[in-house]
């Protein structure tokens, strides 16, 4: 589920989010999503949800009440797993006292916290609204609203970082004692104000070490790399984005969402729906819905599956996509020919250590021809 909304949009945020001009309309767009949830229903008969992930923009702007609402409401249409994981994206400069608790009471099990960085001189660098006194006081409200399965969004390669400063952000993210921890890059997105005016970043060497280092602190610390940006303690891994990575089904709703369905004759279908929240809220909310070929299937499951640190299996491959395995394996051979990615005899295709550190390049083995 989408909510676009966010007190203010970051310099270098690419996603579907908007600045709050008043009050949001939280009331009238779960109607909505209830409604874009109806749409999809005949798509999901028979299935039951596992994992829900409220992203954004920033959704922990919503009312408690509202996002209640919204998951009875799903409840009542789908089944919905017994231990369903139930994500909730949320800053800590929009967290009120008291605020998780009724998150929590409203059905929510889950919290990605975005941190980003626990110094102030970084943190309006990058033109976040927190600062490190509200990270530590939103780590706190969430004991006490007895949600202890959180993950906390980190970055490095920020303006002006050094590798004392990434490493101390890392230590003061491990004092909170995080299941689950999310490290990632700074990137200048095409069509942000980051990548129109770039700031002056740490080189590719240097942000490098950065990654090194925070790797092997991790693992010191008792957490396993389980994808690119992704390392957990045993068990606390993201059920959602497992399922996402490893090209399973999902609903997308909301405005800008995309979703992913296996129909029953094995073909792939994606909708997506329109972008501007208002637009969407008006109607109609769908955008579009396409039936990727081989050729693009092949591509977006690997720019998903080589993402995880343990790759996939030639089994999942072929029931993910309905395709014989032959269908990537110019694309697999080069790769491991390369260095890039390596083959067990019972069918595994994982990345190697070059491969994860040159991830672009190895899914761009697969683009279709003519691009993706």
């Amino acid at each position: 589920m989408h909510l676009p909304w966010c007190v203010r949009k970051c310099p270098y945020c690419d996603f579907n989010s908007h600045e709050l001009r008043g009050a949001a309309p939280y009331a009238r767009y779960i109607d909505a999503l209830l409604a874009d949830l109806e749409d999809d229903l005949p798509l999901a008969d028979g299935r039951v949800a596992d994992t829900v992930f409220f992203g954004g923009g920033t959704p922990s702007l919503c009312p408690p009440e509202e996002l209640g609402r919204f998951l009875a409401g799903l409840a009542a249409r789908l089944p919905l797993a017994p231990d369903a994981e139930i994500t909730l994206e949320a800053n800590p400069g929009t967290i009120e006292h008291g605020r998780f608790s009724e998150f929590a009471a409203a059905g929510v099990n889950r919290v990605s916290l975005g941190v980003q960085s626990f110094q102030p001189g970084l943190l309006q660098a990058i033109g976040r609204i927190h600062d490190a006194r509200e990270a530590g006081l939103a780590i706190e409200e969430l004991a006490r609203a007895g949600i202890d399965n959180f993950n906390l969004d980190l970055m490095y390669g920020l303006p002006g970082q050094s590798a004392a400063a990434a490493a101390a952000d890392l230590e003061a993210a491990l004092q909170a004692g995080p299941p689950h921890l999310s490290l990632y890059q700074l990137t200048l997105e095409p069509g942000t104000p980051f990548h129109r005016r770039p700031p002056e970043l740490p080189d590719e060497d240097s942000c490098w070490a950065m990654e090194c280092a925070a790797t092997e602190r991790l693992a010191a610390a008792g957490y396993r790399r389980y994808e690119v940006s992704a390392w957990a303690r045993p068990g606390r891994e993201c059920r959602h984005n497992l399922n996402y990575w490893s090209f399973g089904d999902y609903l997308g709703l909301g405005a800008g969402a995309h979703g992913k369905l296996t129909l029953s004759d094995g073909r792939v279908l994606r909708r997506r729906r329109r972008r501007r929240p208002l637009g969407w809220l008006e109607g109609p909310r769908l955008e579009g819905e396409d039936r990727p070929g081989p050729e693009a299937l092949v591509f977006e499951f690997m720019l998903n599956a080589l993402r995880l640190v343990d790759g996939f299996s030639v089994e999942s491959f072929e029931s993910r996509t309905g395709l014989p395995v032959a269908a990537a394996l110019p694309g697999l051979g080069e790769a491991e020919r390369l260095g890039l990615l390596t083959a067990s005899a019972a069918g595994r295709w994982t990345p190697t250590a070059l491969g994860r550190r040159f991830l672009n390049d190895v899914q761009a083995l697969f683009l279709p021809v003519g691009g993706a």
